[in-house]
């Protein structure tokens, strides 16, 4: 063969440690795609779909590379027979093509793993959908994360009708982010060593969960969170937990105005991640009654993700976030007092390091072996019942290939053991509220999805019910409680119980 006719060797290149972990959680049970659905007010053709992936979203090279595993660890590496057709599909729904429909297409690919020979990513076009057409997207979490993926997605969007180019969209939408998490990457290095001492630990931790304490005696904030969450203990055994199946069961809610969120924890001096996660919390609540549940009393755990993302960082894809442990208390009968807690428990832990620990765990799991990476996933799924993540995406309306997007939304993968995730994304003033769960443990998820908005109506209600004059006298001293936290704890008293189901 002439030296001019030499096939080029496929450009490779290591995988970080993080993005590694993401690849090798993937089971049966719990695939590592993140899926999401847009609803496009009017129809959309493949053939301009097929553009705008072209020439946006393959401007991101990652996106022409598949994952290749092996002994010495991951790579990137080109696929030499990349094939967009292959990527992006035309679909079709069956009978009359409705939402009940359109769930249960996502939540067969959501069930559905990723071919490994190939990019694992596909797009699924649905071109008529209550009058428009509907988009569904597969990425593998192993190229980003949900903040990397959003900023991807507004890539190849504009803002008008006809695109421009120049949109400072996505600068925009990530300001306030980054410049919130720049001081978090101080401690990563100390971290990621630490996350090496708890998997060597993990099998003794499973005997003796005391032997946490060792790990305390590093001394600093991060070995202190690492020995707080192995001393969790697991979550409660409820309908939430169990043994998984294969196969997920996707839903969607109404969604929300997000103004009227925002005057809810403005009501309650708490933030809308609060409301929402609260709103979340009395939706389970009233699923798990339903469905024979003891929970008074009862608390369950969400893992949370927390970006650990500076702005100039987000267009690089890959994963830089940590994982928090927030307890939902479900089995809180007031919903104000529900919303209370679950501020002050986010509180608790945006003053901790849990999240940054927790990204160096996932980047010593990435070089771990294969049988104690298990091991330490086993060990902190076990301490949650759901993943919870709140996204907020921008508040325009936003077009793809000179069509509207009407709705947007999309669930995150579980890792281990965990059956159930939880997802919120605001766009264009609206929130929306996604559940996927293990089709064995939530087979029914279309009930859960149903309580968002009455349990968000009860908060709204309340707060408008609230006594906005002075806060007692008795209350006065009300320790570090804002006035608005006091008022609302009063009206907990004096209402709360009585409209909760």
């Amino acid at each position: 063969m002439a030296e001019s006719d030499t096939v080029p060797t496929p450009r490779k290149e290591p995988m970080s440690r993080v993005d590694t972990a993401w690849l090798r959680m993937e089971r049966p049970t719990n695939l590592m795609m993140i899926t999401g659905v847009m609803m496009f007010a009017e129809p959309m053709t493949l053939a301009r779909l097929k553009k705008v992936i072209r020439q946006r979203f393959l401007a991101y090279r990652r996106f022409r590379q598949k994952a290749v595993d092996g002994p010495a660890g991951a790579i990137w590496q080109d696929d030499e027979n990349f094939d967009l057709d292959w990527h992006v599909r035309l679909s079709a729904l069956p009978g009359r093509g409705g939402k009940r429909e359109l769930e249960r297409f996502v939540s067969n690919l959501a069930s559905t793993p990723l071919d490994q020979t190939k990019p694992l990513w596909q797009f699924h076009l649905i071109e008529s959908y209550h009058g428009g057409s509907a988009l569904v997207t597969r990425i593998h979490h192993c190229y980003a994360d949900g903040i990397a993926l959003v900023q991807v997605m507004l890539s190849m969007t504009d803002t008008e009708r006809a695109a421009k180019k120049g949109s400072d969209l996505r600068r925009a939408w990530l300001k306030k982010d980054g410049e919130r998490v720049e001081r978090r990457f101080a401690g990563f290095d100390r971290a990621m060593k630490l996350g090496g001492k708890v998997l060597d630990q993990s099998m003794k931790m499973y005997r003796d969960p005391s032997l946490a304490g060792v790990l305390a005696k590093e001394g600093g904030e991060i070995a202190k969170e690492l020995a707080i969450a192995l001393s969790l203990p697991d979550d409660p055994k409820t309908i939430l937990r169990g043994r998984l199946g294969v196969s997920k069961r996707v839903a969607w809610a109404e969604p929300l105005d997000l103004e009227d969120v925002k005057a809810v924890g403005r009501a309650f001096g708490c933030t809308v991640n609060d409301v929402l996660l609260a709103t979340a919390a009395g939706a389970l609540r009233g699923y798990m009654i339903e469905r024979g549940e003891q929970v008074d009393g009862l608390s369950v755990r969400a893992t949370v993700p927390v970006n650990l993302r500076p702005l100039e960082h987000a267009r690089k894809l890959g994963n830089h976030f940590g994982l928090v442990f927030l307890e939902l208390p479900v089995g809180e009968d007031s919903p104000i007092a529900r919303l209370l807690r679950v501020a002050e428990n986010m509180r608790e832990l945006k003053r901790s390091r849990q999240a940054v620990m927790a990204y160096g765990l996932l980047a010593a799991m990435g070089l771990a072996p294969p049988a104690l990476q298990q091991t330490a996933l086993e060990l902190f799924s076990r301490k949650a019942s759901t993943v919870a993540t709140n996204v907020p995406g921008p508040q325009q309306p936003l077009y793809l290939g000179g069509s509207e997007i009407s709705e947007m939304m999309f669930w995150v993968p579980q890792t281990g053991s965990i059956g159930l995730g939880i997802s919120i994304l605001s766009y264009n003033g609206r929130v929306h509220f996604g559940l996927i769960g293990d089709a064995r443990l939530v087979p029914d998820p279309d009930a859960v999805i149903r309580r968002f908005g009455v349990e968000f109506e009860k908060l709204l209600y309340l707060a408008l019910m609230s006594d906005w004059g002075p806060a007692p006298e008795s209350e006065q001293s009300g320790g570090n409680r804002t006035p608005a936290q006091r008022r609302s704890r009063g009206s907990a008293n004096r209402v709360g119980t009585v409209i909760d189901s």
